[in-house]
Order: structure tokens, then C-alpha cells, then sequence
């Protein structure tokens, strides 16, 4: 049996999200319908929505489903192209779904540099909103994930968006790692939009959400329907809504993540013991309670992937949003990693089924295959 340790990937579902979207597949109604079993669906929609609402702190109707993370992150970009921006601003530690999505705007697409910590340079945003303000420069969106996919590095996204929106810009928020796996209080990130993922705290995949602050509008990527407050139209996946609203409900709890870091905690200390040499990334900055992103020298991440996974352990190399890929990590580069760490880069990410066995067994393994790749590794 498989020991799954890549909850940044994908989580494993939920007992009470199986049991939302199993509740929500033997109802009928179409949630635009105004008949009972169309109410009934409708209202499924409507206690999700409130619930993560309340888990981000923002308005019920500030919230806009998607079919994921993706779709989120995209559509609250376009929205502030829509809102007049003429210039967006991304770190560059982004996830694709919004680095690329950046550079396919049609505007001019300008990188944010990051610390060695893997933080984002607030000092460098402090010099670049003056000399927005300077030449004139408004709107600017700048966009910033609120945790690392790979590092697990927590940004100081609301740092940053008290500056940003004191300078009068635009600011998008992937915050897809951080929703049940660390607060995230919307209003207090002084985000105009923010993606949310439900597969990512162990809710179905194919269904996301963007946050949308009262003042910012949304411009539809989507026609067809008034849906969602005509922001996203097509009949809403209500199954996938109501796992979503399941899920958030029950992940992130005070002792779930004190479990969780202190597993985390112990294996990157075994490993450490085991194997002085590697490095850890993010070790000295705020990280995600679950996520342990290491390099170990001359030992290439697909190598330790494979090696792995016939061990019978399912870890990352980085993002899983590659076709299947495992390729140089990007966000490492960006934080000042050689080309030979950032090749040999691999992500454990914890979650809500790990257990003191599975790290110990996994510390085991790893330590058992670097030992014999190590003089390999040393010629």
C-alpha cells in the first residue's frame, strides 16, 4: 500500500466531503430551478458558500465558484485587466496558473523578486510603488501566492497589500496552499480578488472559488448564463460545491495543524541527522505546517521520485501541474539555489491522513536510498 505524502498535490478526500458529494449525486435539481428540488440544490450551493466564506473571513457573496484553483486564479486576473490595469506584477516563485496566466494578458508582465528565504522582496515592492508613483504608473496588478506549492514559504502577502493598496493598485491572491492548511483572513489580506482550490484540503477536485472584495467587479470569462451573479456562467457543479463546503468545514483546525507540524518537524529532523549535508529550503522563514522541501546533492528529483515511489511512497518533485513532468525547479532558481539543487529539489507535503508510522517508515527508505546513492553522487 501506497504511503501518500503529496497532500500539495492533491489531498486525499474527506470522509464528510465523500458524503456531501454522495448526498448532493442522489438528489436531483438544477439550482437555477425554482421548483423544490431546484431550491434544495440551491440552498446545497449556498450553506458551502457560507461556510468557506466564514473559513476566510469574507462576505458569502463575495465569492464566485469556479471548476478550480486555475479557473479562480485566471479569472481574477482578467478581472483586473478589466479594472483598468495596464501593467501586472508577479513573484517569481508564481504557480503557472498564474505566472503564465500573467504573461498571456496582453499587457507588459514585470517580475517581483524574492529573498534567499523565499520571501518576496518587500523592499523592492516599497521601491517600485514609489516609482509607479513617480512616472504616473496606475493601476499596477501585482499578484502574490499567500504560501509556496513547493517550499511551503508563507509570503507577507498582507504586508504587502496594506502598501499596495495604500499606493492605489490592483492585488490578486493565489491562496490555493493556504486554505486549510493555515489561517487566511481575506478582508485582513487587502486582496481585491483570491483563489481558492477545494482538492487541496481534501474536498473533490474540479471545483475552486475566487474571492472577490465588494468594491472590485469581476469581468465574466464565461457567457451563457446569469449564474453566480453573472460572474461565471453554466449550471454550478453542485456535487463538487457541497464537497468543497464539507471539506472546508472540518480542515485546518488548531490541533490538526500541531499534529501535523510536529510530524514534519521530526522527519526533517531524521533526515537532517541522517544526512547533514542537505539543505532545506525555507528553514528560516515562515513555512506551511505540512510542507518539507529539501535537496540532497547529486541525487537528480526524478531519480528520488521513482526510487521512491517503488518503495512505495508518493512524493513530489514540485508542482504536479507539469503533464506528469518532473523538470528544474523554478521557485528554487528564484531563491538563488545552483542549478545542481534545484535539479535534485524533492517536496514531502503532510496532510490529514499522515501518520507517525508513515514518517518513520519514509525517513527509513529515504535515508536507506540516499546511502546507496550517495558515493555515486560524490564522483
Amino acid at each position: 500500500m501506497t504511503v501518500y505524502l503529496d497532500h500539495n498535490a492533491t489531498a486525499p478526500v474527506r470522509p464528510e466531503a465523500r458524503d456531501a458529494v454522495m448526498a448532493a449525486l442522489e438528489a436531483v435539481g438544477n439550482p437555477s430551478s425554482v421548483h423544490g428540488p431546484g431550491r434544495s440544490a440551491r440552498a446545497r450551493i449556498e450553506m458551502a458558500r457560507g461556510v468557506i466564506a466564514k473559513k476566510i473571513c469574507a462576505r458569502a457573496e463575495d465569492l464566485v465558484f469556479t471548476s478550480g484553483g486555475t479557473e479562480a486564479n485566471n479569472l481574477g486576473l482578467r478581472a483586473g485587466i478589466a479594472a483598468g490595469a495596464t501593467r501586472v506584477i508577479v513573484s517569481a516563485i508564481e504557480h503557472d496558473a498564474v505566472g503564465a496566466a500573467a504573461q498571456a494578458l496582453g499587457v507588459s508582465c514585470e517580475i517581483w523578486p524574492v529573498l534567499k528565504t523565499g520571501q518576496a522582496d518587500i523592499d523592492w515592492l516599497k521601491d517600485r510603488l514609489q516609482r509607479a508613483e513617480t512616472e504616473g504608473e496606475t493601476p499596477i496588478l501585482f499578484a502574490l501566492m499567500a504560501a509556496n506549492n513547493e517550499t511551503g514559504v508563507i509570503q507577507p502577502y498582507a504586508e504587502a497589500g496594506r502598501m499596495i493598496r495604500e499606493a492605489g493598485h490592483l492585488y490578486h491572491i493565489d491562496a490555493v496552499q493556504m486554505l486549510g492548511k493555515a489561517g487566511f483572513d481575506f478582508a485582513g489580506s487587502f486582496a481585491h480578488f483570491a483563489a481558492f482550490s477545494s482538492h487541496k484540503l481534501g474536498g473533490p477536485q474540479g471545483v475552486g472559488a475566487l474571492a472577490v472584495a465588494c468594491e472590485a467587479g469581476v469581468a465574466p470569462q464565461l457567457i451563457g448564463g446569469g449564474q453566480e451573479k453573472n460572474r461565471r456562467a453554466g449550471t454550478e457543479n453542485v456535487a463538487g460545491i457541497a464537497g468543497f463546503g464539507a471539506a472546508a468545514a472540518v480542515a485546518g483546525g488548531a490541533e490538526e495543524f500541531s499534529q501535523i507540524r510536529a510530524l514534519r518537524d521530526e522527519l526533517q529532523a531524521r533526515l537532517k541527522a541522517g544526512a547533514p549535508e542537505i539543505t532545506i529550503w525555507g528553514e528560516d522563514a515562515e513555512r506551511l505546517d505540512n510542507t518539507l522541501c529539501l535537496s540532497a546533492p547529486g541525487w537528480p528529483s526524478e531519480i528520488q521520485v521513482i526510487a521512491l515511489d517503488l518503495n512505495g511512497f508518493a512524493v513530489s518533485a514540485g508542482s504536479a501541474c507539469s503533464s506528469g513532468k518532473v523538470r528544474k525547479s523554478k521557485v528554487l532558481e528564484a531563491m538563488g539555489a545552483s542549478a545542481a539543487d534545484a535539479e535534485s529539489a524533492l517536496r514531502i507535503s503532510l496532510g490529514w491522513t499522515t501518520t507517525q508510522d508513515d514518517i518513520e517508515a519514509f525517513a527509513n527508505a529515504w535515508l536507506n536510498e540516499y546511502a546507496r546513492m550517495r558515493p555515486r553522487a560524490a564522483v
